[in-house]
């Protein structure tokens, strides 16, 4: 597998992979934010547009933002007025950057559970 991130979503509650879900991947340096990329959760359940970005990865804090309330808007699911889970952010660190970090994300409306996979 190569270096860098990559990320899949999968809908626990529904069994099927998040498509359409939004997701943006920042980097944290020095008090700002630089946006690495952003898009949508493909029907395989990858984030494809990480593919391109590889090279873009060094040392450092990163967070990954899922829109899981307009995800799940998206798909007719009633959510209360505050959703539980709005726009998550997961913050992470990249130690080395020659190494594959994988984010398997499992979600619903109400809790998710990720892991580093790829070590």
């Amino acid at each position: 597998m190569n270096a860098g991130i990559s990320i899949h979503v999968v809908d626990v509650a529904t069994g099927k992979v998040a498509e359409g879900l939004t997701v943006s991947v920042e980097r944290l340096k020095d008090g700002n934010r630089e946006l690495t990329c952003a898009g949508q959760i493909a029907a395989n359940g990858l984030f494809a547009e990480l593919a391109d970005h590889s090279e873009m990865f060094e040392p450092g804090q990163y967070e990954v933002c899922l829109d899981v309330a307009d995800f799940y808007r998206a798909q007719g699911i009633q959510l209360p007025q505050v959703p539980f889970l709005d726009v998550l952010v997961y913050r992470f660190g990249l130690d080395d950057p020659q190494q594959h970090y994988h984010l398997p994300f499992k979600l619903t409306a109400w809790g998710l559970s990720c892991f580093r996979g790829g070590a």
